[in-house]
């Protein structure tokens, strides 16, 4: 084969790069694969390699091309694959560990069964098992095919790639082989792209791209990813699933501020991976297109009796020819012998192209679902099922497998096992429910229209997904829709939790990047307390102090600054993908469904004095432009410095070249404008002296906001926190310095200790009880600021510094709280009327009546 005999031609340049020790160069990876073909002998066998992610396996593989044989990819990580493919398969040479060293060893004696002389690669089919099921692949597919890619990714020697996915997934095989082609490196990280120290390897290895699924990329994400200088970097791909389209934007963006370009890509295992790709000068315009065929291969649409259509528009299925289609499928030794069975791939998905050429998924027409970047087939699943003794119809979707068993005795755990072992998906995205009797249609066929009815309504995830849908109405929830993917903000974060909490009986890590339909109730609820986020915490005590500093004469002052630094935090980690993306509309729905509830306010406080507040009305009442008989009391400043906040990171980041700016690094630019936030605070009032209500002000609390932001976007090195902890430090000694009050201490202690919660103590386990009591609250938070001395004003007198009257504080204190609990009780109901029985969940309204900062 023409990829392996080049090997030796790319000299001593790095192929195979291993963390902690010297590269193979392709002189010494030539010389090795060349020894062990010679090893494998003349005569045609099939190879079964264990593909570990390690240079044994690369060398075996390479070597079976070599010389000609066919090898056979079997995944590390599932321990029957390869005992499954010797049965069905038996394979001449196996290539696996054994007692901690790598072997090949021959496994029959005699002549080996024919194969097609063209047969090179074979792939398993995720999901397939049972009787197996592999594509068969000829060498001049795999040529082919890493020409084609290497070709469009402009590949050259110098590059060096990440190979963060398994290559025994065509995606991951395709990595290897088109950096192979071109005599780049390929670097084996010894972090996944979950882990903490993924960036930073990749710096110090100097990779200049990266490939992943759609879940790696979620990963990197959260991770903060681009908060890390990687100036090597050039570009990234995806594959394995749809990229949601606020992360395809977030990448995109971010790597065109460095230079850099995102490569979205679509592929099957039956065209040696990759059919189709975006370029990169063509992803602004089409983000949600799987792009044009590869080079050398061509896509067209064909309708339901295999005709060609040929106006754009169109829906039909995807169909793609070229040299890289398998030459068909095996379950056994014998079909090995088998020639070229298919010259156009029909993928199974339903396909529109556009006037430009651009082809977009719509749909899928197979009984398969891809999830995770795993292909899983309904029917083999079902096939493992019915092996171990469960009759079970499996359906499902691009999210969650469903197996719907009809009489048998099995338990959902034993049912689950089997699921997970065929489908090699984790346990969030599977599920079991049972039926008397299938529903059919008249020709007696299964109904599955009518149980894909019943794919997200088993188990809580019912409750979850009416909860998310009465958060976001008015707008569509899909059970693949996530709390991240749907634009969620920092409000909605905690009523969203408090469902979840209540439909789950826990609150799942990680929950907002989850997918609806992966929220399951857990086995069993870990005794010893229950883990939450400590920003519901704060949330929760910040309010909690603000009731109390309002009904009483005690100094607890804090509570409005940790909100404020938490309006900051909350930007950061709800709405940075629209902020980076530009989306000033999308960014501002929060605010216009905050001021729903602010709106009445305003009018009641106008009624009552008999004129119009118009300091109120235009949120600048803080701003000290009049005095407090024409407008609302002091009290409500927190909401007018939250709307001019989020005004102005609108406008900061409406400029592309400020935005940029921030986008190239969240955290560098935070800082510089921590910095002069921090001076506006001193200086601003040399020129513009309000006196007491300069703390209500915007430039005196504007570097609060600040804070939070830099809070979200510092990476877990704690070198990186204890300076920004000192930075926090500097600034509340500063802020303290400059205090008009008595509690000027109390809060910037209070504020210090919030930072440091965020900074190390992202979640805390605290009792069950305990934490069904801070959620409501947390939830309720905004509600409860807005209301909470509206009743107590009216009917309790106001404290007396010189008379103790602790039982009236208390009475306010529980009316406050009480308040504002039964306002957002009054607006869930509303909200959930609306969405039944008002004006549909379907409706267009243009904003949802729903808390968010």
């Amino acid at each position: 084969m023409r990829l392996t005999q080049r090997l030796v031609d790319h000299g001593e340049r790095p192929a195979l790069v291993f963390p902690g020790r010297a590269p193979i160069s392709y002189a010494e990876l030539g010389r090795r694969v060349g020894t062990l073909a010679r090893e494998f002998g003349t005569q045609k066998k099939l190879v079964a390699v264990v593909a570990e992610p390690c240079e044994h396996a690369v060398i075996s593989y390479l070597a079976a091309l070599h010389g000609n044989h066919a090898v056979a990819m079997i995944p590390s990580c599932n321990s029957s694959a390869l005992d499954d493919f010797i049965a069905d398969f038996a394979p001449d040479i196996v290539c696996r560990r054994v007692d901690g060293r790598w072997r090949c060893t021959a496994q029959v004696v005699g002549p080996a069964a024919p194969m097609h002389p063209e047969l090179a690669l074979m792939l398993g089919t995720s999901g397939s098992t049972g009787k197996s099921q592999f594509v068969r692949l000829s060498a001049t597919a795999v040529e082919a095919n890493a020409r084609a890619i290497a070709g469009y990714l402009g590949l050259t020697p110098q590059d060096r790639a990440a190979l963060i996915l398994p290559f025994h997934y065509s995606y991951g095989l395709s990595v290897l082989n088109s950096h192979l082609e071109a005599g780049a490196g390929i670097y084996f990280p010894k972090y996944g792209a979950s882990d903490a120290g993924f960036a930073a390897e990749m710096r110090e290895a100097a990779c200049t791209n990266i490939s992943g699924v759609p879940y790696s990329f979620e990963m990197l994400e959260r991770r903060g990813f681009f908060d890390h200088d990687l100036p090597a970097l050039r570009f990234m791909t995806a594959a394995g699933g749809r990229m949601p389209l606020a992360l395809t934007e977030t990448f995109r963006r971010r790597l065109e501020a460095k230079s850099g370009q995102l490569f979205l890509m679509y592929g099957q295992t039956e065209a040696t991976a990759r059919i189709a790709y975006v370029p990169p000068q063509s992803l602004a315009e089409n983000p949600q297109s799987i792009g044009i065929a590869v080079p050398g291969g061509r896509l067209w649409l064909a309708d339901r009796d295999g005709k060609p259509i040929e106006r754009d528009n169109v829906e039909g299925e995807l169909v793609y020819s070229g040299p890289n289609v398998m030459m068909g499928y095996a379950s056994e030794r014998a079909d090995l012998a088998r020639g070229f069975e298919i010259d156009a791939l029909k993928t199974g998905d339903l396909a529109i192209r556009n006037e430009q050429g651009f082809y977009s998924i719509a749909g899928r027409s197979k009984r398969i679902s891809k999830i995770a970047g795993l292909r899983v087939n309904h029917e083999a699943v079902e096939r493992a099922l019915e092996k171990a003794g469960m009759t079970a119809t499996v359906i499902g979707d691009d999210e969650r497998l469903l197996a719907i068993l009809t009489g048998s005795p099995a338990s959902d755990d034993d049912v689950l096992r089997v699921m997970m072992a065929t489908s090699a998906l984790p346990r969030p995205h599977l599920a079991v429910d049972r039926i008397a009797v299938l529903p059919r249609l008249p020709s007696g066929k299964i109904d599955y229209a009518a149980l894909r009815l019943r794919l997200h309504r088993s188990g809580p995830v019912r409750g979850v997904m009416e909860a998310y849908r009465d958060a976001f109405y008015p707008r569509t929830v899909a059970p693949g829709d996530s709390f991240d993917g749907l634009g969620g903000d920092s409000l909605l974060y905690v009523q969203l939790s408090l469902a979840i909490e209540r439909e789950l009986g826990t609150l799942p890590a990680g929950w907002e990047t989850m997918p609806v339909s992966a929220l399951q109730r857990p086995a069993a609820v870990e005794s010893g307390g229950q883990s939450v986020d400590s920003q519901l915490v704060l949330r929760a005590l910040s309010i909690l102090m603000i009731v109390v500093h309002h009904a009483t004469t005690w100094p607890v002052p804090g509570g409005a600054a940790i909100l404020v630094m938490l309006v900051g935090f909350g930007l950061a980690r709800f709405q940075r993908r629209h902020l980076f993306a530009g989306d000033i509309r999308s960014f501002l729905r929060p605010l216009v469904a905050n001021l729903a509830l602010y709106v009445p306010i305003v009018i009641g406080f106008s009624m009552a004095r008999g004129e119009v507040l118009w300091p109120s009305v235009l949120l600048v009442g803080n701003l000290g432009f009049t005095q407090p008989p024409h407008m609302l009391p002091y009290l409500y400043w927190f909401v007018e410095a939250y709307a001019q906040i989020m005004l102005l990171a609108a406008l900061f980041f409406s400029v592309p070249s400020l935005r940029k700016l921030v986008v190239g690094n969240p955290l560098k630019s935070g800082l510089v404008l921590l910095a002069a936030a921090v001076a506006a605070k001193f200086l601003v009032p040399k020129v513009w002296n309000l006196g007491g209500v300069q703390i209500f002000t915007l430039p005196d609390v504007f570097y609060l906001a600040v804070v939070g932001w830099c809070l979200f976007f510092v990476d877990r090195a704690p070198a990186r926190r204890i300076f920004l902890l000192g930075a926090a430090v500097l600034c509340a000694v500063l802020a303290w310095w400059g205090g008009n009050w008595v509690g000027s201490w109390i809060k910037y202690m209070l504020v210090l200790g919030a930072v440091a919660m965020l900074l190390f103590v992202p979640r805390l386990r605290l009792p069950g009880w305990l934490v069904r009591v801070i959620l409501p609250i947390s939830a309720a938070s905004y509600h409860i600021y807005l209301f909470h001395r509206l009743i107590p004003d009216w009917l309790l007198p106001q404290p007396d510094p010189g008379a103790p009257q602790l039982g009236i504080a208390v009475i306010a204190i529980v009316i406050g709280i009480a308040s504002g609990l039964a306002v957002f009780r009054l607006q869930q109901w509303l909200l959930r009327w609306l969405a039944t029985e008002g004006l549909g969940r379907r409706s267009k309204a243009p904003a949802a009546l729903t808390p968010a900062e």
